[in-house]
């Protein structure tokens, strides 16, 4: 009986960490969008159609 408690606890223990892991993701991703969408209205813009137009217009502009 140990050993098939043993293992369940380990398997619920890789359990857990991926779960961590996961979640750590999710967390990593939410902070990065959050910070595109500050980023994104100090520069006036909502599309990413917007923020290629932008990006083409300076370049022409730096190579120009």
């Amino acid at each position: 009986m140990a050993n098939v408690s043993k293992d369940n606890g380990k398997a619920q223990s890789m359990k857990d960490d991926a779960f961590d892991r996961n979640e750590y993701n999710d967390m990593e991703t939410l902070e990065l969008l959050e910070s595109l969408r500050e980023d994104m209205e100090d520069l006036g813009v909502t599309t990413l159609a917007e923020i290629i137009e932008r990006i083409e217009a300076l370049h022409k502009k730096l190579d120009g």
